[in-house]
């Protein structure tokens, strides 16, 4: 008697997810390790959750197999670790500061500055998201109105108050 198939879709309830999750990372690194030993094979595995927790397997160090895989797809050398990290963090700022700008020119866009260097199209983008924006606005006032003429009613007819 086999098992019967699995239908390959993501499942819905997290804690089954995790379940299954940690089942088959196990039974993953441990075909990894058999694999490692019964061929003689160079094997590297990383998996990563959906929480960002990491976990690795490798049969050799797994440095010199990621240069080895790097080397093999063409993929630039980045063994000067030094080198690497200056790279990435240089990478790292660039991006934070242009995004740190962007949000900066939405601001003042949304606040009615710079508007000159937008375009015809970006000008009703705007619109479309003030406008919505003071929808959301009116409904949470109309809603705190409510739920203060509610309270002044009850404690009216002298009910007491739970909050």
């Amino acid at each position: 008697m086999g098992r019967g198939k699995v239908e390959l879709k993501r499942i819905e309830n997290s804690s089954s997810r995790q379940v299954t999750f940690s089942k088959r990372r196990t039974g993953l690194l441990k075909k990894a390790f058999e694999l490692s030993i019964l061929c003689d094979a160079e094997v590297a595995l990383l998996i990563f959750s959906s929480t960002g927790k990491s976990y690795q397997f490798a049969s050799h160090e797994m440095d010199r197999t990621i240069a080895k895989y790097r080397n093999e797809v063409g993929l630039p050398d980045t063994t000067n670790r030094g080198c690497r990290t200056m790279e990435f963090w240089r990478t790292e700022i660039h991006e934070l500061k242009r995004s740190a700008d962007d949000l900066e020119a939405q601001l003042r866009h949304l606040s009615g500055e710079d508007l000159s260097k937008l375009s015809m199209r970006e000008l009703k983008q705007l619109e479309r998201q003030l406008r919505t924006g003071i929808e959301r606005v009116r409904s949470k006032k109309l809603r705190e109105l409510q739920d203060d003429d509610q309270n002044v009613s009850f404690l009216s007819f002298g009910g007491t108050s739970c909050s």
